[in-house]
């Protein structure tokens, strides 16, 4: 009969396995560079060096984070906070505990043939905009414009590609500093054929890919501990990428089950997502939080939310990730 020993690193690494607090990641959309923070922070080992054993489940266009942490299928989601704070107002009462993005990336890109240089020539224009909660900052900024959706502007309900500007159906579609805007280029067409909108730029822009939970769960010191130690790895990840760009794209692209991203992409995204992170250290800036809420009760007699939220957002985890070792 033959004796297995182990070394004592096999034997700690089982020790830390066996004791590991589970957390379930749900992501906004695909695996891709979007997202690089986590899987690399995961790869890197950062999750298990501090106790955690990880799930990062991507999303998909049919796949709503609200719903999955609502339905118990996450412990903390990456969302939008608009899409976020429409859902709170609902009763399902999601808390911001971190903002690894300080930026927004949200666009709306025209082609310059339509005549289109600024945004009062919309009206009358075909508009390209993603549902599933990424249509309220969308809203919010064409109510501050005064058009009205539903007359004004004609709303073409965008699937998660650029098809809609690429064939001439709309004038104008929603793209990301980081993603949609370069599928376009890599079609064929000229940046100088095309004029963008940058969200920000217009004084619309409201706060995406913040780290959301249950406000229930909060009440739980436990659990305020394991997200502090989630948020705190999470970072590392987030600065690694930074550090090593090329890196952070080769673990998107292992962790890409489907096969569809493209390394010359994913690179040029790296890149880009990197502009949206930097100087974050996780803690949300309760002032951009602020006008993310003003923006989006600007919509008139159809408001994104009717009232400024209370208990949206906590600094309590982040608090907790900074002292830790």
């Amino acid at each position: 009969m033959k004796k297995y020993l182990l070394t004592a690193a096999a034997l700690a690494a089982l020790t830390v396995s066996a004791h590991a607090e589970k957390v379930t990641l749900q992501l906004k959309w695909v695996t891709q560079a979007q997202f690089a923070g986590y899987y690399v922070a995961q790869a890197k080992g950062y999750y298990k060096a501090a106790g955690l054993e990880v799930e990062i489940k991507p999303g998909g266009p049919d796949i709503a984070p609200e719903q999955v942490i609502a339905g118990g299928g996450a412990d903390v989601i990456v969302d939008w906070m608009p899409a976020a704070l429409a859902s709170r107002e609902k009763g399902n009462m999601l808390v911001n505990i971190a903002q690894p993005f300080k930026h927004s990336g949200l666009m709306l890109t025209c082609r310059r043939e339509t005549g289109i240089a600024a945004p009062a020539d919309f009206k009358g224009k075909t508009l390209g905009v993603w549902f599933y909660g990424n249509e309220y900052p969308f809203l919010a900024w064409m109510s501050k414009l005064g058009l009205k959706t539903d007359s004004d502007i004609k709303v073409l309900k965008q699937g998660f590609n650029v098809d809609p500007l690429l064939q001439k159906q709309a004038d104008c579609i929603s793209t990301m500093t980081y993603n949609e805007y370069h599928q376009v280029l890599e079609a064929g067409v000229k940046a100088e054929d095309l004029v963008v909108f940058k969200y920000e730029d217009q004084g619309v822009a409201t706060l995406e890919d913040g780290l959301y939970v249950s406000e229930e769960k909060l009440k739980d010191p436990k659990f305020v501990e394991t997200m502090a130690k989630f948020v705190k790895a999470s970072m590392m990840g987030w600065a690694d990428m930074a550090k090593d760009p090329a890196g952070a794209v080769k673990t998107v692209l292992e962790n890409d089950a489907s096969g569809s991203q493209t390394e010359a992409h994913q690179t040029t995204m790296v890149d880009e997502v990197n502009k949206l992170v930097d100087g974050s250290d996780g803690t949300l800036d309760t002032a951009a939080a602020d006008r993310t809420v003003a923006t989006l009760l600007s919509g008139g007699s159809d408001p994104v939310i009717t009232k400024k939220p209370e208990g949206a957002w906590t600094d309590v985890v982040t608090k907790a990730a900074m002292m830790m070792k």
